[in-house]
């Protein structure tokens, strides 16, 4: 079965950087588009960004456009969020998605990764 297990998660200071990684098995990685998402408390689910299948696109919330940088590496299975300049706003459970670059549906999910900035 298909699972998306995130990482790297944790606590930085406002200005900090984090690195999450997203591991993918039980699909051919390399067919589908990956996302990144995230929720806050009390808050609904956003979109943070998406890379195409072999890696030459990429598309960022206005928020985090500048700051987060998106990544893949299909011979990993891995998708990876680069996180810089963190501000108390990106506070959110992080979610990894595997979507269809035809329908551009979500379709699978991972568990969620918490990401925590202190000011």
């Amino acid at each position: 079965h298909v699972q998306l297990v995130e990482s790297g998660g944790g606590w930085v200071q406002a200005g900090g950087s984090l690195r999450l990684s997203c591991a993918a098995s039980g699909l051919t990685f390399s067919y589908y588009d990956m996302n990144w998402f995230r929720q806050a408390p009390g808050k609904e689910r956003e979109f943070v960004a998406r890379i195409s299948q072999s890696g030459g696109t990429t598309t960022y919330a206005d928020s985090v456009k500048g700051r987060f940088t998106i990544s893949r590496d299909n011979a990993k299975n891995t998708v990876y969020l680069q996180m810089n300049n963190l501000k108390p706003d990106d506070t959110a459970v992080y979610y990894c998605n595997a979507g269809s670059s035809r329908t551009g549906a979500y379709l699978y999910w991972g568990q969620g990764t918490q990401v925590t900035v202190s000011s």
